[in-house]
């Protein structure tokens, strides 16, 4: 130990051994590896004697001892060992603090060392120094498998060779997705700690997400680190942490050894021996085994060599050292008759040890462990919630669990600050079955203390208990049968908020899906109005900064309980100066999904049509193959057919077999095949000419006649050519791979991975799924948020499309005889692109969780898609397509009147529509810029064959020239005169009239970098500028007509004085009423304002992070428009926002269906803004009355 904290301990020692309880202390430092079980007995709870054996030891004994005091709560003591703590080596640092940061759960206060055992489990562990791989150690319940796992890597030497990366322990259980989703999120909070990307201030929204996640971590962040996974149940959960990387395992079934490769098992015996069993009682008693008295090898007998129940007697022995015959009678009594839920443990000596243990308690003390039969499984709770619960003071709390713990009735989890308490689940199982009938009772104790206590605001961030709150108030509720106040928790939009902010939409979520037939007896429309907006909005509701819930659920149906709280609390808050804006033109369509089935209890990962498009089978989590009609959704066939989840299935060419493959490793047909590995995904060739089966799995090769072989990493999809002469495969290896069908050789490669310049050697961009075009000329892959396309012959990436950087494509299929694909996201939404134009048609809403696949009918009419909210939806393709591409185009002009709205564009049929009469009729050549008259009684319009169209009518809309011609054209169009005005040398980007009320000067600009001044009588140029060195993308000019401004791709913008800064091509510009101020926005979606003073830069508008489409406002600004009293400003990019030109702060924000939006109109009051995304949706918003802006 260093001098100076060897001094400081002798300085103190006087006044710590006045204080200090040694065996608390000692039970710490034990776990610490510090103290020895031999050093504790001599040290018999003696202050002076600990701090003896602590000076003879090192640095670490002295950092040991300081964390104890401050777990402890000796607070004041600590500090005066604060100043002189010393440093550890880097070595010694690193194994001492592994474990802590890790999760690792400290030893328990007594602790028996299994040589035999733990030497075993290292040995395996070692075989995992240089490659990937897991070791399950299993054992029935209560045979001490956490505790052995956790010793296990105890081990100094072990962690310095093979896991230097380090030791990361999550406690699994038996848990719901919902759960294993909370679980996987908090790992990777843990280990994204310190991190700046943006992805680590969000959290995962699937357990699919947070799988890719954590396989991220593990071989970027964390490599040769371990995962020890505590308790887990079921193969597919163990699934979800597949991620190639080292594994601990501790399961009671051994059977989920088969799940994964490279395994090695350790089986734990059943129960101690005697000789550990009297080890155990003897450390309890401060004496040796040989001296215990006759009767204790009776009760290890009796204990059945469960460490549980020889613990619970022994802290009874510590305290009552006189009473061994009176606990070895009370376990012999066998009066506990129960059947539980396990036969491979004899419960009874539990029981027994239990119930001594509780009449010991205090019989107010008792009263409160009752109170612990509502905790759950595996979750662990903080000291705060049973203040709560308990409506006691927190110390006080402390005090009573700390009896608990000493008595081996509680567990602690001394690696999360605050602490942590916990029951291993056989003593649950024993408070459950011995409250049975006051279960409920109990649960309302604890809703109504939490009503008591935070009846005035929600728990918040800031409280340490709000994690629980927000998990688990709604099971507390439900098994309280407290259904007015679950009715009231669910269906409160504030509630929605809180718990989304919190813990992200997908939870939420579920507990509509878990508690829906409660919420059903209330009102089924509410659960699926709120339920639906969650699914709609979700991929909003994983960014950062968190959006405004209220502004978002103004754009739900006019009829929905949503939008009803959200109008209310917008009307509210816009009366104390808030901005809300409400879609008032949206409309309450049906959802355009033709039929919907539920055909699987359990996600439902696969959906195919047969060859001739009469049926539709499907499979998923509940292991069964269903076959439907069609037309009416009528079930045809049921079959059991595996014994793990389906992932997979496919129709013969002549329809007359159904192939289906699953985790347990089998293909069926009339046939059985199996592969070494998860099987995911199967399907027959085209045709009926060769009728051969491909099948592809986790064993990293694909089958059809043959197996053919050179993808490093599992296959994820396979799919053949439309003429079956080649077999394309996706890999988690980065690559599509292409098969000749005939020989089984490989033709060729493509690295998808390349296509993301992020991805490094050992992070590859998973590639999905891939899929043909009809004619068999391009390939389609999905990976990550993109899909790709590329030419079959050459290999060349012909397109890429991108969707948002929070969600991920999770299947994709291309229509046999159009060009549309159809997507699925994992932001529970279809969407409909067109492979040959990369852009997007339409988007196919209203599942409510991820959408794991889409397929096309045969001929192209249906598209049908499959969720893990456990239904199928098919959609008529036209109605879909059609309701999209048949909708408004961005060329639009508006015209405000005193109480309405005028609005004329162009739809993708090349018709003119005009807001409240009829459509005109279609035109030849596509419309390419609209305007309407001031008077509303004309409206122009200009098409893509040179062509200038006048119409008079009562209503019509706006935009600009070709901007392929390179001069302008004025006409008279009574007369039809022409004045042409040439002399731009590129395409004229836009024109600005400068006196409106007579048109006689003409802005011009274009991309040669100019811009030129016209008289429009004479016909003359009268200025000709050279602003810029690039395209000259927008122009504005003052209110006076004093000054104008141009914006370039230079990344400049110009007035008098050149204005730099911007790091991307500076887009749109607009001059304030006053003259005073210019706002500029660049293609990075950032937005500055400029004096038009001097020059100077005023301030940035911009989020903090960039969203989802890694931009600062969802792509390009495209345009900009001030208030008339100059204090906001609203811009448009990926969606509408609202800005504070003080403090250049977002004031609000609206989300588009669509995106890329081109321009906005706004009223000359600012209270409607009209705008048309890129899909067609028109947007009238009005704001919300109750404030000014």
């Amino acid at each position: 130990m260093e001098e100076r904290a060897r001094s400081c301990l002798l300085r103190s020692k006087a006044t710590l051994e006045q204080d200090i309880k040694a065996s608390y202390l000692m039970d710490h430092m034990v776990s610490d590896g510090i103290l020895t079980n031999d050093e504790e007995s001599r040290v018999l709870e003696q202050a002076a004697a600990l701090l003896e054996v602590l000076l003879r030891k090192d640095n670490r004994a002295y950092i040991s001892f300081y964390n104890a005091l401050i777990r402890e709560s000796y607070g004041d003591l600590a500090n005066l060992l604060h100043r002189d703590l010393p440093l550890l080596s880097p070595e010694g640092e690193r194994s001492f603090v592994i474990l802590s940061e890790g999760g690792v759960p400290q030893r328990p206060v007594v602790f028996v060392s299994r040589p035999a055992l733990l030497n075993l489990i290292r040995e395996k562990l070692y075989r995992l120094q240089n490659t990937p791989g897991w070791v399950t150690v299993f054992g029935m319940a209560g045979s001490g498998k956490s505790v052995i796992a956790a010793e296990a890597i105890r081990d100094h030497a072990l962690i310095k060779e093979c896991f230097p990366g380090g030791v990361h322990w999550l406690s699994v259980g038996q848990c719901e997705r919902a759960d294993l989703l909370v679980r996987m999120q908090s790992l990777c909070f843990r280990l994204e700690q310190g991190q700046s990307s943006e992805a680590s201030q969000r959290p995962p929204c699937s357990v699919e997400e947070a799988k890719e996640r954590l396989r991220f971590l593990m071989l970027r962040r964390f490599p040769r680190s371990l995962l020890i996974l505590d308790d887990v149940w079921d193969s597919s959960t163990l699934r979800s942490f597949d991620i190639q990387c080292r594994v601990l395992l501790t399961t009671r079934n051994r059977g989920l050894a088969d799940s994964v490769s490279g395994d090695f098992e350790v089986p734990v015996e059943s129960g101690l021996d005697e000789e550990k069993g009297l080890e155990i009682l003897a450390l309890y008693v401060n004496g040796k085994p040989q001296k215990l008295p006759e009767q204790a090898r009776s009760i290890v007998s009796e204990c059945k060599g469960s460490p549980l129940v020889v613990s619970l007697i022994g802290a009874l022995l510590r305290e009552f050292p006189d009473r061994w015959s009176y606990y070895l009678r009370q376990l012999q009594k066998k009066q506990f008759k129960r059947i539980r839920k396990s036969s491979s443990y004899d419960y009874e000596a539990l029981d027994q040890a239990m119930d001594a243990s509780l009449q010991v308690l205090e019989p107010e003390h008792r009263d409160l462990y009752r109170d612990l039969s509502i905790m759950q499984n595996d979750v662990k709770v903080p000291a705060k919630v049973l203040s709560v619960l308990w409506d006691l003071e927190l110390e006080e709390v402390e005090d009573v669990l700390q009896e608990l713990v000493n008595k081996s009735l509680l567990f602690r989890d001394c690696n999360q600050r605050p602490y942590h308490y916990y029951l291993h689940d056989l003593q649950l199982d024993f408070l459950i079955e011995q409250n049975r009938d006051q279960i409920a009772e109990l649960h309302k104790k604890l809703v109504r203390q939490y009503q008591q206590f935070y009846n005035e605001r929600p728990p918040s961030s800031g409280d340490i208990d709000c994690s629980y709150w927000y998990r688990f108030l709604p099971y507390h509720m439900a098994k309280a049968g407290l259904s007015k106040e679950l009715y009231s928790l669910m269906f409160s939009l504030d509630w929605v908020k809180e718990k989304a902010q919190f813990m992200g939409s997908a939870h939420l979520i579920n507990n509509y899906v878990e508690y829906g037939e409660i919420l059903d007896k209330e009102n089924s429309e509410v659960r699926l109005q709120f339920q639906e907006f969650l699914s709609l909005n979700g991929h909003h509701l994983e960014q950062r900064p968190f959006p405004d819930v209220v502004q978002l659920a103004l754009s739900q149906p006019t009829c929905s309980e949503v939008y009803r709280q959200a109008l209310m609390q917008a009307q509210k808050r816009a009366s104390r100066g808030q901005l809300y804006m409400d879609w008032v033109n949206k409309n309450n369509q049906d959802s355009l999904s033709r039929l919907v089935m539920h055909p699987h209890q359990g996600s439902v990962y696969y959906a195919g049509f047969s060859k001739d498009g009469s049926k539709i089978a499907s499979c998923g989590a509940n292991k069964a193959l269903r076959v439907f009609k069609t037309t009416s959704g009528e079930k045809l066939l049921e079959l059991q057919a595996h014994d793990e989840d389906i992932l997979c299935c496919a129709f013969s060419p002549d329809d007359r077999y159904i192939a289906t493959c699953s985790s347990d490793r089998k293909v069926k047909v009339s046939f059985g095949e199996e592969h070494e590995e998860q099987i995911n995904h199967c399907q027959f060739t085209n045709t009926g000419r060769r009728v051969l089966l491909a099948t592809c799995s986790n064993d990293k090769f694909t089958n059809t006649k043959n197996t053919m072989f050179g993808h490093m990493e599992p296959v994820n999809h396979c799919c053949f050519s439309p003429n079956d002469a080649y077999l394309a495969t996706s890999s988690s290896d980065g690559t599509l791979k292409l098969f000749e069908v005939s020989s089984a050789n490989e033709w060729k490669s493509i690295d998808v991975n390349s296509f993301f310049p992020e991805s490094d050697d050992e992070i590859k961009a998973i590639v999905k799924c891939s899929t043909w075009s009809a004619d068999g000329s391009r390939l389609i892959c999905a990976a990550r948020n993109a899909v790709f396309v590329f030419d079959v012959k050459t290999s060349d990436m012909l397109l890429e499309m991108k969707t948002s950087r929070l969600s991920t494509v999770q299947y994709c299929h291309a229509c046999p005889n159009s060009s549309l694909l159809a997507v699925a996201l994992s932001h529970y939404t279809v969407e409909l692109w067109n492979f040959e134009t990369s852009k997007k048609k339409a988007e196919c809403n209203g599942h409510l969780s991820w959408v794991h696949c889409v397929q096309f009918s045969p001929d192209g009419s249906l598209l049908l898609s499959s969720s893990d909210d456990q239904t199928i939806r098919l959609w008529e393709t036209d109605r879909v397509h059609t309701s999209s591409a048949a909708a408004l185009k961005r060329d639009s002009d508006v015209l405000f009147s005193q109480s309405d709205v005028t609005i004329v564009a162009p739809d993708s049929r090349n018709r003119l529509q005009v807001r409240s009469t009829r459509d005109l009729e279609e035109l030849p050549s596509r419309i390419r810029c609209t305007c309407i008259s001031r008077n509303a009684s004309l409206v122009a319009l200009g098409t893509e064959n040179g062509t200038v169209q006048v119409f008079q009518l009562t209503c019509g809309v706006s935009s600009s020239p070709d901007e392929r011609c390179l001069c302008l054209q004025v006409w008279k169009w009574r007369t039809g005169e022409c004045l042409v005005l040439e002399g731009h040398k590129e395409p004229v980007r836009k024109f600005h009239l400068l006196n409106k009320s007579t048109s006689s000067h003409l802005f011009s600009w274009s991309f040669d970098g100019t811009v030129k001044v016209w008289d429009l009588n004479r016909g003359q140029m009268l200025q000709d500028l050279e602003c810029h060195k690039g395209a000259v993308l927008s122009c504005d000019v003052s209110s006076d007509g004093r000054l104008f401004a141009t914006t370039s791709a230079d990344r400049t913008a110009k007035i008098t004085f050149l204005l730099k800064g911007h790091e991307d091509c500076v887009r749109s510009c607009r001059f304030s009423w006053d003259n005073k101020r210019l706002a500029t926005g660049d293609d990075n979606g950032e937005i500055r304002l400029w004096s038009m003073l001097d020059g100077a830069l005023l301030k940035i508008c911009s989020r903090d992070t960039k969203d989802s489409m890694d931009s600062f406002h969802g792509g390009w600004v495209t345009d900009l428009h001030f208030s008339p009293d100059n204090r906001v400003l609203v811009s448009t990019g990926g969606y509408i926002k609202w800005w504070s030109v003080e403090t250049g702060e977002a004031l609000q924000t609206f989300y588009t269906m669509g995106a890329n939006l081109k321009k906005i109109h706004v009223s000359a009051d600012f209270t409607t803004f009209v705008t048309v995304d890129s899909i067609g949706i028109l947007y009238v918003l009005k704001k919300v009355k109750g404030g000014s802006v």
